[in-house]
C-alpha cells in the first residue's frame, strides 16, 4: 500500500511539473516584456500564484468548482493546483535565468545577423535554462514533498495510505515512519543529484 501510496507521489510531480514549467517558461517571458499591458497583468498573475497556498488552491479546485456544478477528479484537481504553483514559482526562477545571460552575447547575435526570436531560442533560452536548472531540480524536490498536501483531497498518495494502514492496525508511528522513509529515498538522492549538477555547472569540463 505504502509503495502504491509513493507511485501516486511520483506520477502527482511529473504531471505537475510537466504542465507547471511551461507555464512558468511563459510567464517569465510575458513577464520580462517590454509592453507594459503585457508585463503588468502577467506580474500580477505570478504574485497572486505565488501568494495562494497550494493548500488553498487544492481545496478551492476540489471542494469549491462543484458548487458551481463542476466535478473535478481529485487526482486531476491535484495536479492542477500543483501545476499552477509550479509555474507561479519557476516563472520567476526562469526569468532570473533568462536575465542573467550575458547582454553582449544577444548583441553578438545581432552583429551576426540573428533575428531576436532566433536570439532567445538559440544564445538566451538555452544558457537561461542551463543557469536555472539547480533551483528548478530543488523546487522539483519540494513539490514532490508538497503532493501529500493532496492528503487533504483524498489523492491516495503515501501520507494517506499511511494513515489508512494506522486507522486499520493502530500502528500509526510505524505506518508513518515507512512513509517518511520512503519519502527520504526519494529525495535524498535528489539533493544529491543538484548538489553534484551545481558543481559540475560550476567547474564545466
Amino acid at each position: 500500500m505504502l509503495l502504491k501510496g509513493l507511485l501516486v507521489n511520483i506520477e502527482l510531480t511529473v504531471a505537475s511539473l510537466a504542465i507547471g514549467l511551461p507555464i512558468g517558461l511563459l510567464l517569465a517571458i510575458l513577464s520580462s516584456s517590454k509592453k507594459f499591458f503585457v508585463r503588468i497583468p502577467t506580474i500580477a498573475v505570478v504574485e497572486l500564484g505565488r501568494g495562494t497556498p497550494a493548500l488553498v488552491l487544492l481545496q478551492f479546485l476540489y471542494f469549491g468548482l462543484p458548487q458551481i456544478e463542476l466535478t473535478v477528479d481529485s487526482f486531476v484537481a491535484a495536479v492542477a493546483g500543483l501545476a499552477l504553483t509550479t509555474g507561479a514559482y519557476t516563472s520567476e526562477i526562469m526569468r532570473s535565468g533568462l536575465q542573467a545571460v550575458p547582454y553582449g552575447q544577444r548583441e553578438a547575435a545581432q552583429a551576426a545577423g540573428f533575428s531576436q526570436a532566433d536570439q532567445f531560442r538559440f544564445i538566451v533560452l538555452p544558457q537561461g535554462l542551463r543557469i536555472a536548472m539547480p533551483p528548478l531540480m530543488n523546487f522539483a524536490i519540494l513539490i514532490f514533498q508538497g503532493t501529500t498536501l493532496c492528503f487533504t483531497i483524498a489523492v491516495p498518495e503515501l501520507l494517506s495510505q499511511s494513515y489508512a494502514i494506522g486507522s486499520q492496525t493502530f500502528q500509526y508511528s510505524q505506518a508513518l515512519g515507512f512513509a517518511a522513509l520512503l519519502f527520504a529515498c526519494v529525495t535524498l538522492p535528489g539533493v544529491a543529484a543538484v548538489r553534484a549538477l551545481e558543481r559540475r555547472l560550476a567547474h564545466p569540463a
